[in-house]
């Protein structure tokens, strides 16, 4: 598969932008409208926060459980930059390959089912076609058979689709950190986390371990059944759409925090939502988990009315540690201020959708 993307090639709903450089990346009235804004209330603490990934309402980002969106193209154009420059971000510990397959066919079939215009799968025994009309990908393979690819399972078919995926094996009443490819994370390493169990994995997360969320969160998810995914919201800040915030690149992307002012904030700054999905996996019975990252422009966020009112009052009341460990200390004034002016008072209404 080649590295090189042509856009004039690619349907016309799909945008040709950047993630890095000159960042050209912006959001569509129709994307800013389907964002998955976090927040159904006008403060924030942690949560397990879990419900069952089921369909949401029409054109919305859960309407589907793999959502394809107008960044596709150019995200999977950043994946390939990101995997050339660091192989590492793709791991997979070699008693993970039953799972990869697994996660293979998960995501090809529903990007199949749900997107007939854009991707296709057919099946006759082992012998399989799969076809991918944005990027261009005609492949016919045997599955079981990673010889009939041009890369591993889990890093063919997730060079094709949004989002990051872990794949934790369950063992020892745990889960484990045992394959992923990881090139759009919010700050952390999946070099340095691979082979972690569950609670090492979130082991800097503040507040939150002792309020006993990921002994709760571990008990749920060990408990998983096949058929039944479930999803949960996760958010964060960040300067310039830059989907890799990696360690590995801290030092591309940390001063960005510096450069925050009045005059560039509604540009610069974005809310960064991850949608975070769990499928229980039918032959390894590993557990995938899906970590699909939305960008949004302070400018473009407060187009909704209510996310403008509702972000600032979160932001402000926003207890330091946790504003700490998002990154936002440096810019978080800025910011309020910015929002503040979109915010009139008024009361907002329960819920994440906008009014």
């Amino acid at each position: 598969m080649s590295l090189a993307f042509d856009f004039s090639q690619t349907p016309s709903f799909f945008r040709d932008e950047t993630f890095r450089g000159d960042f050209t990346f912006e959001n569509s009235p129709e994307a800013i409208h389907r964002f998955p804004f976090p927040f159904d209330r006008d403060q924030y603490m942690y949560a397990v926060n879990i419900e069952q990934h089921m369909p949401g309402p029409p054109k919305s980002a859960t309407v589907f459980p793999i959502d394809i969106d107008e960044h596709y193209v150019a995200e999977m154009a950043d994946r390939a930059k990101v995997l050339a420059d660091d192989p590492l971000r793709c791991q997979s510990l070699p008693h993970m390959i039953t799972a990869e397959w697994d996660l293979l066919e998960l995501l090809m079939t529903s990007m199949a089912r749900d997107y007939p215009e854009w991707f296709s799968l057919e099946r006759d025994g082992a012998r399989w076609h799969w076809i991918n009309r944005p990027l261009g990908i005609d492949q016919r393979f045997t599955f079981g058979d990673a010889a009939t690819l041009p890369h591993g399972p889990m890093e063919y078919i997730t060079r094709q689709c949004q989002g990051d995926f872990c794949l934790l094996d369950q063992r020892d009443d745990n889960l484990w950190l045992d394959a992923g490819i990881v090139t759009s994370q919010a700050d952390w390493s999946l070099d340095f986390d691979l082979g972690m169990n569950f609670i090492e994995w979130h082991g800097p997360v503040p507040r939150a371990h002792d309020m006993g969320i990921f002994d709760r969160a571990l008990k749920f998810l060990l408990n998983l059944q096949i058929g039944r995914p479930i999803r949960r919201l996760n958010w964060t800040m960040t300067i310039n759409p830059r989907l890799d915030t990696s360690p590995e690149n801290y030092h591309r992307w940390g001063i960005d925090r510096t450069t925050v002012t009045p005059e560039n904030v509604g540009d610069k700054v974005h809310l960064r939502v991850e949608l975070q999905a769990l499928w229980r996996l039918p032959r390894s019975n590993a557990i995938v988990f899906s970590i699909r990252c939305y960008l949004i422009k302070m400018r473009e966020l407060v187009s909704v009315p209510k996310w403008g009112r509702r972000l600032h009052r979160v932001l402000r009341d926003l207890p330091d540690d946790l504003a700490d460990y998002k990154g936002m200390t440096h810019y978080r004034a800025t910011t309020l201020d910015y929002l503040s002016r979109h915010d009139d008072g008024a009361p907002t209404s329960p819920g994440f959708f906008p009014d």
